[in-house]
């Protein structure tokens, strides 16, 4: 279950956070001296990340290779080998101590962009119901403004929502996965109406009309989740500037019939998860 404590929806996220990593510092000790702590990338007893594993972390980000309809998208590695395997303890199996490691991975992918600017906002593809925590992006994006300093964004906004429920995208092609997300992703009520939109900081509800945007996400595979969060929030009448992800997943297959991988790792088919997602 994705639990949020009271505190992390009443606070400025710049505060929560700074809270919240006091205490998965304090809960981290503690748990170290009852039970072995593991590496999340290499399964080592150095956790939550050894020396090599936060090593391959901060390597440098890169620009995507383009999708159509997508904004210019960067990312901050690759979705395999011991990459993948520490998104997936953060993002499906809730390790909260991973989420300063890779906020600051995302906030390097975001300074790299150079799509920066106190007057940018940063808008978190959500989480689908039923399948991983549903704010786990939106943690990720908040993170991200708070390690990329104060001057780099205009905050967050979590305005994007689904319309209706989609079948899941795994083991679908290209075409199939835009049509499965084709419509999904609308935005919020802002105060053309009704003011029920998410609430900036001074209390008034976000409006993205007009405003430089970056899309968040965890993973870029196709593009389709991407195409779909643009074209809901330029239909908004927002700006959408770029879009920053911490994984991209290898494209096409090679000619041997090989799938190409990212350095740290094989074919992520072949991956073991460390857990059985619901």
């Amino acid at each position: 279950m994705d639990h949020e404590p009271v505190f992390a929806r009443r606070w400025p996220g710049r505060y929560a956070l700074r809270v919240r990593d006091l205490l998965l510092t304090f809960a981290a000790a503690l748990l170290d001296l009852l039970l072995p702590s593991l590496c999340a990338g290499c399964g080592g007893p150095e956790g939550p990340l050894c020396a090599d594993c936060r090593t391959l972390l901060a390597r440098g980000p890169h620009p995507c290779a383009p999708r159509a309809g997508c904004p210019p998208v960067w990312a901050a590695g690759g979705h395999a080998g011991r990459e993948r395997r520490v998104l997936l303890a953060y993002k499906e199996h809730g390790d909260g101590r991973l989420l300063r490691p890779l906020g600051e991975r995302l906030a390097r992918t975001l300074l790299a962009s150079r799509r920066t600017g106190p007057d940018v906002l940063l808008v978190p593809v959500p989480g689908r119901r039923g399948g991983a925590p549903r704010r786990a992006v939106a943690r990720l994006a908040r993170a991200c403004v708070l390690y990329a300093g104060p001057r780099a964004t205009g905050g967050v906004a979590p305005v994007l929502r689904y319309r209706h429920t989609e079948r899941g995208q795994v083991g679908l092609g290209r075409a199939e996965r835009l049509t499965n997300r084709a419509g999904t992703l609308g935005v919020v009520p802002t105060d053309r109406g009704r003011a029920r939109g998410p609430r900036n900081r001074s209390g008034g509800v976000v409006d993205v009309r007009g405003r430089r945007v970056v899309v968040v996400d965890d993973v870029l595979t196709t593009g389709a989740t991407l195409m779909e969060a643009t074209r809901a929030l330029r239909e908004e009448g927002a700006r959408v500037i770029g879009a920053v992800v911490l994984a991209e997943r290898e494209r096409p297959t090679r000619p041997s019939g090989r799938r190409p991988t990212s350095a740290g790792g094989s074919d992520p088919r072949s991956e073991r998860r460390f857990y059985k997602a619901p």
